[in-house]
């Protein structure tokens, strides 16, 4: 194990959860298929088969996620406040990259125990279409939210595989205008750069893999406060499985897209067949069934797609016994998105 000032490496194959058991199976639930009500198609022409859990109809569909890069940070400080606040700037703007250089989330709160230099600390995934565009995306925030918080240090969390690397603390180095000098235990490299409140120090390079982003699924509820609750309970389950974030506010997003527009210069716009103020204008087109008047998407990435598997049905049979939720269903669009699938019906994995 490495150690560093003394204490406990964080292990470097911390990559998702060792529970595979999805969270639908402990609980005491109903079950019913029924087919959709009234008859109506999906959005691709397909009869609509619903699987009933206590009630709430959760369809029989899948969302499509795609492969993007992610890469895992291990921020410390010296007290959790600290950890914190370098966990919160270092994930700003950074819902989507439809309009952000990386999408981003904190993955769990570390203790002393868990850390490379045995101080509170944090997780933090990111995830960028490219390693290319990842690196930039990093050595930016890591440039600008990290190394500027007061106390902070930045260590890799991942494996490290030849050509599958990115350089974080080998080009944060530079700033310390020629004072910087490296310290090399075992096989990691560490940067120690000095500043005005001490000194920070930076892992030189950081392992990457092969992630999946876009797993999702909507929340159809009586009222937006329903909706939002339901959400917020989802969001809970979800943050108890390492190697998943929610990108979005809070883990939330109240403005789900699609992809396209109308509008050439728009690769995304707003999901409007499940916009409950356009039911009148788009008819039978309008995939919400009566009584919705609010959807919540929450949206899932993860290291692995049977990761983000796990959280999605954490995540529904903890949204399950909220009143006012009326079903459960997902955004995809026919493969053109993705061609990872996140079915929602477990047995459909």
């Amino acid at each position: 194990m490495l150690r560093l000032g003394g204490s406990l490496a964080l292990p470097v194959n911390f990559v998702s959860g060792s529970n595979t058991n999805s969270a639908l199976s402990t609980q005491h639930l109903t079950l019913s298929l029924t087919s959709h009500t009234k008859g109506k198609s999906n959005r691709h022409g397909e009869r609509t088969r619903l699987l009933k859990i206590n009630d709430i109809p959760i369809e029989d569909t899948f969302a499509e996620a795609f492969p993007m890069t992610a890469m895992r940070l291990i921020v410390t400080a010296e007290t959790r406040r600290w950890a914190d606040v370098a966990g919160q700037v270092v994930t700003g703007y950074a819902s989507s990259v439809i309009g952000c250089d990386v999408e981003a989330g904190v993955e769990r709160t570390l203790n002393e125990e868990e850390t490379i230099d045995g101080r509170p600390g944090i997780s933090v995934l990111f995830f960028g279409f490219s390693r290319d565009a990842l690196q930039k995306a990093a050595v930016n925030r890591v440039g600008q939210c990290i190394l500027t918080c007061p106390t902070t240090a930045c260590y890799n969390g991942l494996p490290i595989v030849k050509g599958k690397t990115i350089k974080i603390g080998g080009n944060l180095r530079f700033f310390g205008d020629g004072n910087q000098f490296s310290k090399k235990l075992e096989s990691r490299r560490f940067w120690r750069i000095p500043v005005m409140d001490g000194e920070f120090t930076c892992e030189d390079v950081f392992g990457t893999v092969k992630g999946v982003g876009g797993g999702n699924f909507l929340i159809l509820a009586a009222s937006q406060a329903k909706g939002l609750a339901a959400a917020e309970s989802a969001v809970t389950a979800i943050r108890k499985i390492p190697g998943v974030i929610m990108p979005f506010p809070g883990g939330i997003a109240a403005s789900g897209s699609k992809a396209g527009s109308r509008y050439t210069f728009s690769i995304a716009s707003t999901n409007h067949p499940f916009c409950p103020s356009l039911r009148k204008k788009l008819g039978e087109a309008c995939q919400l069934p009566p009584g919705v008047q609010s959807v919540m998407e929450i949206i899932i990435n993860g290291t692995d797609l049977p990761t983000i598997s796990q959280a999605t049905q954490a995540a529904i049979a903890a949204a399950l016994p909220t009143p006012g939720l009326i079903r459960i269903s997902a955004g995809n669009y026919g493969g053109r998105l993705g061609k990872s699938f996140v079915y929602l019906r477990p047995e459909r994995q």
